[in-house]
């Protein structure tokens, strides 16, 4: 497959496509376009990969066997989703940016047993974890997902000056695309009504997602004010003002 020649000279050419509904686009300073979808996805066209952070598989489980009433079906919901991801996208790879699974103690045979059939369907799809802080404490996924395992920071494509973390971080000269605060912001309505969603959060090089994962909750660390959040609205990711 030829090599364009920029902004994204260092990726394979793919054909032209229409963006994912409800996408938002974010041009890098390196030119690189990149949509940012609704189901807390980012999709790189151009390198035919699609970046989720913070899915944090078995949380539900390791809280029950922690004796605390929690909702059954969060796996089955995170995989439904992402199989829309990649349908929407028709992504070659996808890369989970740290935090795959939540705690050893949720890793058990009940969710391989989802997972399993789930990467089997996707046989073809390449998928990269960036090990998160969790990943560190609850293992390797097993080899039968078939996923690679990286330590941040992780260059997804060799030349780019693009990087793949789980922990948001300043690196010269690159972008940098994390997970693991989970962030959140408020949207004010007329009526003086408020709304806390998901979103991304843009500034000092940095582009963090928000959580993938149904059952994660939002952190207690707030986005600096300077940064530009992108609300993950249901159907649609809107740009807010920084002081919304």
């Amino acid at each position: 497959m030829p090599l364009v020649n920029a902004p994204d000279h260092f990726i394979a050419a793919t054909p032209p496509q229409t963006p994912p509904a409800g996408a938002c686009p974010l041009t890098l300073p390196c030119g690189t376009l990149l949509w940012l979808l609704p189901e807390r996805a980012v999709w790189w066209p151009a390198a035919g990969s699609v970046f989720v952070a913070d899915v944090h598989f078995g949380k539900a489980a390791a809280f029950r066997r922690a004796g605390q009433p929690v909702p059954h079906g969060t796996t089955a919901g995170n995989l439904a989703r992402l199989d829309a991801v990649l349908a929407a996208t028709g992504a070659r790879r996808l890369v989970f940016l740290g935090d795959f699974l939540h705690a050893r103690s949720g890793a058990e045979e009940g969710l391989w047993k989802q997972l399993r059939p789930w990467r089997a369907r996707h046989a073809a799809v390449q998928m990269t974890l960036v090990r998160g802080n969790h990943d560190r404490h609850a293992g390797d996924p097993p080899a039968q997902l078939a996923m690679a395992r990286v330590d941040e920071p992780w260059p997804p494509v060799p030349g780019a000056p693009v990087l793949a973390c789980h922990h948001p971080q300043a690196v010269a000269g690159h972008t940098v695309l994390a997970g693991h605060w989970h962030p959140v912001v408020r949207l004010r309505g007329r009526a003086h009504d408020t709304l806390s969603a998901p979103c991304f959060g843009w500034g000092d090089g940095q582009l963090v997602l928000p959580a993938f994962g149904a059952f994660t909750g939002a952190s207690p660390v707030a986005l600096p004010r300077h940064w530009r959040p992108f609300a993950a609205a249901p159907g649609q990711v809107v740009r807010v003002p920084p002081a919304a």
